[in-house]
């Protein structure tokens, strides 16, 4: 008698059912395809709005509010299950909600099981926080850093980072962008190029840059050294660099209550600079900053969207540029598994 395993075919289910081929390779083809999703916090509704319109999506539908008692409530109104969900949250005021906000984000998107979860941040707030300067201070940017780490983010996205080491407070990639080629392209555009223009840095830390702007637009370089009495409060010691007679550009990541920066520019003009030019990434303009730059010897400004600007403070001598093709084009090329890098021509860690 032969024993071995009867099959027999359920009631109602005799007929012929074609069953898919069973292969043996290494994977199994993943149907339906990567999807990606977008979601933007309430740092910055209309660069998030821009860059789902390059990308040609829509923003995914989020709840998100403030209790009465002041703690923040975030729920996901759709499936986000095995998608590459990006979050886009800006680091400008209120900086420590929104970081929250991003937090809460993060993890519920890991609990909705998201596949992949990239924290697009196109300012990395408190990275200006990125050492001990004095004892008993925190390293509030690494502090940050391993929030967005515990909450389970995948991968960060930002751009000009105040210092880089802060990518170093990660354990998972950080893709780092730059305005650079902006800028160069509209100080082109304007025709402020050649052997009458100087790149001016205005630090030490920003030597690089400046040296890398000044290749970009064929112009000369100079550098600004100042000590640094408080956290708010510039002094010039000199210049290096030839500045008479020529249209100075100064450039900085990031532009907040504008004291050193008139500084700067105060030391330029004694040194015989013919006009001066300011761009940066990132314009916070906090403690009424923008009323100072409306009555300044400043002939243009430059910065980018990577924070809200209002239109209705915006001095005359400002102009915004956006980020939200770039910040579209890296996205697309981080969900695609392409390279970040060739974006900038390999030049996007400019320290």
């Amino acid at each position: 008698m032969e024993s071995g395993t009867i099959e027999q075919t359920l009631p109602g289910l005799e007929g012929d059912r074609s069953r898919p081929e069973v292969t043996t390779g290494h994977a199994i083809p993943l149907t339906p395809q990567k999807r990606l999703m977008m979601f933007a916090g309430r740092s910055h509704g209309d660069l998030a709005e821009k860059i789902a319109e390059r990308l040609g999506v829509q923003l995914g539908e989020i709840e998100l509010e403030t209790f009465a008692n002041g703690e923040t409530y975030c729920r996901y109104c759709e499936s986000i299950r095995g998608a590459d969900v990006f979050l886009l949250q800006t680091g400008c005021d209120p900086v420590d909600r929104n970081v929250m906000e991003l937090a809460f984000m993060i993890q519920a998107a890991r609990l909705a099981s998201a596949k992949r979860i990239t924290a697009v941040m196109p300012l990395f707030p408190y990275a200006r926080q990125d050492r001990k300067a004095k004892p008993r201070e925190p390293i509030s940017a690494r502090l940050v850093a391993d929030m967005i780490q515990l909450a389970g983010a995948d991968r960060v996205l930002t751009m000009d980072l105040h210092a880089g080491q802060i990518q170093g407070f990660f354990t998972i990639p950080v893709d780092h962008m730059t305005a650079l080629p902006l800028f160069a392209r509209h100080f082109r555009d304007i025709g402020l190029t050649g052997e009458g223009v100087v790149s001016v840095s205005p630090d030490a830390g920003r030597a690089r840059l400046a040296v890398r702007f000044a290749e970009m637009i064929d112009a000369d370089f100079a550098i600004i050294h100042k000590t640094r009495p408080a956290h708010e409060q510039v002094s010039v010691t000199e210049i290096t660099g030839r500045v008479r007679d020529k249209i100075a550009i100064v450039g900085d990541d990031v532009i907040m209550t504008g004291g050193t920066l008139l500084a700067n520019v105060a030391a330029l003009k004694q040194q015989g600079a013919k006009e001066v030019w300011v761009f940066a990434t990132h314009g916070l303009f906090s403690g009424g900053a923008l009323h100072r730059f409306a009555d300044s010897d400043i002939n243009g400004m430059l910065v980018t969207d990577t924070v809200p600007i209002d239109p209705r403070m915006q001095p005359s001598n400002l102009t915004v540029l956006t980020v939200s093709g770039l910040l579209a084009e890296t996205i697309m090329n981080v969900f695609a598994d392409d390279s970040v890098s060739a974006i900038f021509g390999g030049e996007n860690q400019l320290f």
